[in-house]
């Protein structure tokens, strides 16, 4: 093999190596969960304005709000570093197969928290870059540190974390916060619950295996599906609460009462089934939750973009 074949197969395998360095650390940032923040930060936005606010304060919080998300996702797998290599749902996460060191994940974390506190205090206002710092360290120290182990009810308050963006977006907007994002971030809080415990219930044996006590592991299905079902009601009525409060409109109304209608739809479904013996199918209610959340949210950005 010549000398510039040599150099190209290096250079090829640099690229590559490089390619999954950058993958394993964009894992660390659960993009997934990302997706959430999108969903719930820019229809509020649009909401606070009542119409569409300028583009790059937009970009500027999606930005920051995004980086602080990963943050606090880095920190969390660097911290359940120990419990991922044992469960076959986390087994792959890059601190667990090796692509990213311990101290190179935590260093991530720190950077990418100082750079998304830095950013929402350059570029929106500091009550937002505030609520952002809070996020992170009520996901990190909180939920991850505190409750997760501890207790089966972990993601009820834990789950406060991913509530923020619904502050955070109205802030970066008015600088301030009123009734309407905080009816916003109430209904992401009761819907955290009936989101992750039917995940919890398809993956009990392997928190059991863990010993995190999630509320699936360590319930009968019919308990758990009891569970969710005054949640999802809890949920809807709780959205329902804003057609008053933000002087809502038809798109919003309709859409609060027919995709809460379904969810709870769904939810009675999983109980029904694991009260009567069956495979109570948790997954259902897990991705029509995520399919509710969107949806609802979708209306509230279309919502004030029109005249009725």
């Amino acid at each position: 093999m010549d000398i510039s074949t040599t150099s190209h197969v290096t250079a090829t395998t640099d690229r590559r190596s490089l390619g999954r360095t950058v993958r394993a650390y964009v894992a660390l940032t659960k993009p997934r969960v990302l997706e959430l923040l999108l969903v719930t930060t820019v229809p509020v936005m649009i909401l606070a304005a009542r119409g569409l606010p300028d583009i790059w304060l937009i970009f500027a919080t999606v930005i920051g709000g995004s980086l602080s998300a990963g943050s606090a996702a880095a920190f969390n797998m660097y911290l359940d570093r120990d419990i991922d290599a044992h469960m076959q749902r986390t087994e792959n996460r890059p601190l667990v197969t090796g692509e990213v060191s311990p101290r190179g994940a935590l260093t991530f974390a720190w950077t990418l928290a100082a750079v998304s506190t830095v950013w929402l205090w350059v570029f929106t206002n500091p009550l937002a870059a505030g609520l952002s710092a809070a996020a992170i360290f009520f996901y990190v120290v909180i939920y991850t540190m505190i409750l997760k182990r501890r207790t089966e009810q972990n993601i009820v308050w834990g789950g406060i974390a991913g509530c923020f963006p619904v502050l955070i977006g109205w802030s970066a907007v008015t600088g301030s916060l009123s009734w309407a994002p905080f009816i916003l971030f109430a209904l992401v809080f009761l819907w955290t619950p009936p989101h992750y415990w039917p995940l919890s219930m398809k993956y009990a044996d392997q928190y059991d295996d863990v010993d995190v006590p999630m509320l699936g592991a360590t319930r009968s299905g019919s308990q758990v599906g009891l569970q969710v079902i005054l949640y999802a009601w809890a949920t809807v009525a709780c959205s329902l609460l804003l057609i008053p409060v933000a002087s809502m409109g038809l798109v919003y109304s309709v859409s609060a009462l027919v995709f809460g209608g379904w969810f709870v739809y769904e939810s009675h479904r999983l109980y029904s089934r694991a009260v009567q013996g069956g495979e109570p199918r948790p997954m259902r209610v897990f991705h029509a939750s995520i399919t509710y959340l969107t949806l609802l949210f979708v209306a509230i950005a279309v919502d004030p973009l029109l005249p009725f």
